[in-house]
């Protein structure tokens, strides 16, 4: 019932809301999940994780990265900071998370999800605690934290042939090494790529098919706003 109300029509899904759409008289039950229940979010996500590959797996599946932002206003929300999110096309307050999907032909459903915490974050302890997060947490750049959700679902074992980085950005010389080690893992895997009215479809390995492309079959394309690198496509 909780989950049912998060996902209903309300704009704003305050104890209140959330009560009233779930059939409750009053806030406490719903306030009650969030402020007085022993939550392991960890071991949720493994639950999700395996319910999802039960039902979508196939021979044929796709791992999708991507990271989105979440609009902010004020400085409490974990994680908030000015920063680029495509959501909003610009440099805004924002948190931003990365997530990671299973996909095949019987659907699409997240598996994983990391917070993205800038240094600003990181390097100010008190602000970490005030926030509840473990003080252990160090700083981690995005394609980073993509590597660690690919390597959790390598290791869960989760069954996966591809594994695609959309749209995480990069802002560092560090960060092109980590997205360098994401796409590396991609290199071995079977694609399937269809140029449309270009030309007929092409079938390999990832290798495969970039050693066998000209240079006039790659375009360039924006990854995002002004400060986001270009693509090869």
């Amino acid at each position: 019932m909780f989950l049912e109300s998060l996902l209903g029509d309300e704009q704003r899904k305050t104890g209140w809301m959330r009560a009233e759409a779930a059939g409750d008289p009053r806030p406490w039950r719903q306030q009650a999940i969030l402020g007085r229940r022993d939550w392991d979010a960890d071991g949720l996500r493994d639950i999700v994780r395996d319910y999802v590959v039960e039902h979508l797996a196939d021979d044929d599946v796709v791992l999708v990265i991507d990271e989105t932002g979440f609009l902010k206003q004020g400085k409490a929300s974990c994680g908030v900071a000015r920063q680029y999110t495509g959501s909003a096309g610009k440099i805004t307050n924002c948190q931003i998370g990365v997530f990671a999907a299973y996909v095949s032909r019987h659907g699409h459903a997240f598996i994983d999800r990391a917070l993205y915490l800038p240094k600003e974050w990181t390097d100010d302890p008190d602000r970490l605690k005030a926030a509840y997060v473990p003080p252990d947490t160090g700083f981690a750049t995005k394609p980073k934290l993509a590597t660690r959700m690919i390597a959790r679902a390598m290791a869960a074992p989760v069954p996966l042939l591809q594994a695609i980085r959309s749209t995480v950005s990069v802002t560092s010389n560090s960060n092109c090494v980590a997205q360098a080690k994401v796409m590396s893992s991609v290199s071995a895997a079977r694609m399937y790529f269809n140029p449309g009215s270009s030309g007929d479809s092409v079938a390999g390995t990832a290798a495969d098919i970039a050693q066998t492309r000209r240079a006039p079959d790659w375009k360039r394309l924006s990854a995002g706003g002004r400060n986001q690198r270009t693509a090869a496509a």
